[in-house]
C-alpha cells in the first residue's frame, strides 16, 4: 500500500492511495462471501452461486462497494501515518481505477487539524473590569423572590393588560382548522407578546367565559411556510382571569420563606452574594479575553467541520434547555418565525470564536508542555462521586476510556487558561 499527499489548500487535503490488487482482491473475496446469499442465481441454492457466476450476472463491480468499505478504515489509518496529517472530519473517497496492474487506486479528500501559528501568548494585556453591585440590584432580586412567592388569585372582572388568562382556542385558515392551531386550558399571559401580534390585544377588555373571535395574520417570515402571511380566525373561550398576588416584603415573610429573619439580614447576604457572583463574572471575562485576544493574532484558517460540529452543540444544548423549560426546539421556532438554519447563523460567529480558542489553547498546551495528571483527572472524578452521592471507585468503574480522557482534556484546558492568566498583564 502506497500514500501520497497530492495537495493542500487550507486546511483541505488530497491523498492519493494504492492498494496492492491482491490485498484488494482478497477483500472482494471476503465480500463475496459475505454478502452471497443476497444473490438469485439460477441453476444454484441461495448463497451458493461461485463468485464469477454471480460476477457475470450483476456485473465484476459487484463486490467492489462493500470491499472498499471494510479494506478503508485500515489502509486509510496506514495513510494518516505515512502522510503526517490529522484528519478533523469524515473524508470523500473517489475511486480513480482498480486494475490487475495497479491495483485500487482511490483520491481521498479530508479536512484536516490547521497549524496554528500563535504570536504573542504571554503578557496579554486585559483589564479586570468587576460590576459594581447596586441596591437596585438587591431590589432586583428581592422582587424575584417575591415573584417566585406570588400566587395566581381568580378575578371577575375584564381582562386587562398583565393578567393571565386561560383560554381554549382553535385556529382557522382559508375556512379550515390549522395542525397546531389549537389548545385548551392553555395560560397565556396578556402583554407578553406570546402569540404573534394583535392576538392579546383583541382579548383585552372581553369578560369570563366570552367567546371571542380574533383575527390575525401570519407574517411573512413565519417559520411554517404554509400559514406565512396568511388571514387566520382564532374562536377563543375565556375560562378563567386571573391576576398575581405578590406577598409584602416584611420580617414575616422573610422568617417564613428563608433561613435568615430580618429584611435586613436577607439584604445582606443578597449583596454578599451578588458580590461574589460579580467577580466571579470579572474573572470569568478575563479568561475568555485572553483566549480570544491569542486567537485573534493566531495565523490560520479556521476549519470549517469544527465549527459546524460546534454549531451542532449549541444547537442540542439550546434543545436541552428548552425541554427542562417544558418547550421544544419546533415551538421556538414556531415562535420566534425563524428555522433551524437561522438560529445556527446567529450563533456562527460565536461558534468561529470556540472553535479558534479551543484551538489555540491547546497549541499553548503543547508548547508549554501542560498535561493532566491522573491525581487531577481523579480528583475531578471524586467531584462527581459527590455530586452522585456515589463512591469514587464506583463512578471511575461505570466511566469509559474516551470519558477518561474527555475529563482529562478538561483539566488540561483549565490548567492552560490558568498559565495564561498567570501570564497575563492584568490592569
Amino acid at each position: 500500500m502506497k500514500a501520497e499527499l497530492l495537495k493542500k489548500e487550507g486546511n483541505v487535503v488530497t491523498l492519493k492511495i494504492a492498494v496492492d490488487y491482491d490485498k484488494f482482491n482478497g477483500a472482494v473475496e471476503k465480500a463475496y462471501k459475505k454478502t452471497r446469499g443476497r444473490y438469485n442465481i439460477p441453476g444454484f441454492r441461495k448463497g451458493k452461486a461461485p463468485r464469477k457466476i454471480i460476477e457475470m450476472n450483476y456485473g465484476e463491480g459487484i463486490f467492489y462497494g462493500d470491499a472498499i468499505d471494510a479494506i478503508f478504515p485500515e489502509v486509510f489509518e496506514v495513510a494518516i501515518k505515512e502522510t503526517e496529517i490529522s484528519p478533523i472530519a469524515a473524508p470523500s473517497i473517489d475511486v480513480d481505477e482498480i486494475s490487475k496492474d495497479n491495483g485500487l487506486v482511490m483520491s481521498v479528500e479530508v479536512e484536516v487539524r490547521p497549524e496554528v501559528k500563535l504570536g504573542q501568548y504571554k503578557g496579554v494585556e486585559v483589564k479586570k473590569d468587576v460590576p459594581e453591585v447596586t441596591e437596585e440590584m438587591v431590589t432586583e432580586e428581592l422582587n424575584r423572590m417575591l415573584e417566585n412567592n406570588s400566587r395566581l388569585v381568580d378575578v371577575e372582572r375584564n381582562v386587562e393588560n398583565g393578567d393571565i388568562v386561560n383560554i381554549d382556542f382553535k385556529g382557522f385558515v382559508d375556512g379550515v382548522e390549522f395542525e397546531g392551531g389549537n389548545a385548551e386550558g392553555y395560560e397565556l399571559t396578556i402583554g407578553s407578546n406570546t402569540f404573534i401580534d394583535n392576538f392579546e390585544e383583541q382579548l383585552t377588555g372581553k369578560s369570563l367565559n366570552e367567546e371571542v373571535e380574533v383575527n390575525v395574520t401570519f407574517p411573512e417570515e413565519y417559520s411554517r411556510t404554509d400559514l406565512a402571511g396568511k388571514p387566520a380566525k382564532f374562536e377563543v373561550k375565556i375560562n378563567a382571569i386571573k391576576v398575581k398576588e405578590v406577598p409584602e416584603l416584611n420580617d414575616e415573610f422573610v422568617s417564613d420563606t428563608t433561613e435568615f429573619e430580618t429584611v435586613e439580614e436577607l439584604k445582606a447576604d443578597i449583596k454578599a452574594k451578588l458580590e461574589e457572583e460579580a467577580k466571579n463574572f470579572a474573572e470569568s471575562q478575563i479568561r475568555n479575553e485572553i483566549v480570544n485576544k491569542i486567537a485573534e493574532e493566531a495565523d490560520f484558517e479556521t476549519p470549517n467541520s469544527m465549527v459546524e460540529e460546534q454549531l451542532n452543540r449549541m444547537m442540542n444544548e439550546l434543545a436541552f434547555q428548552l425541554q427542562s423549560q417544558g418547550l421544544q426546539m419546533e415551538q421556538l421556532l414556531e415562535i420566534t418565525g425563524k428555522n433551524l438554519d437561522g438560529l445556527k447563523e446567529e450563533r456562527r460567529e460565536d461558534a468561529i470564536q470556540l472553535v479558534r480558542g479551543s484551538l489555540v489553547l491547546e497549541e499553548v498546551g503543547k508548547l508549554e508542555n501542560i498535561e493532566a495528571t491522573e491525581e487531577e483527572v481523579d480528583a475531578e472524578v471524586a467531584k462527581m462521586a459527590e455530586m452522585y452521592k456515589m463512591e469514587a471507585a464506583e463512578v471511575k468503574k461505570v466511566l469509559r476510556p474516551e470519558d477518561l480522557e474527555d475529563i482529562a482534556g478538561q483539566v488540561k484546558v483549565r490548567k492552560t487558561i490558568d498559565f495564561l492568566v498567570e501570564n497575563a498583564t492584568i490592569a
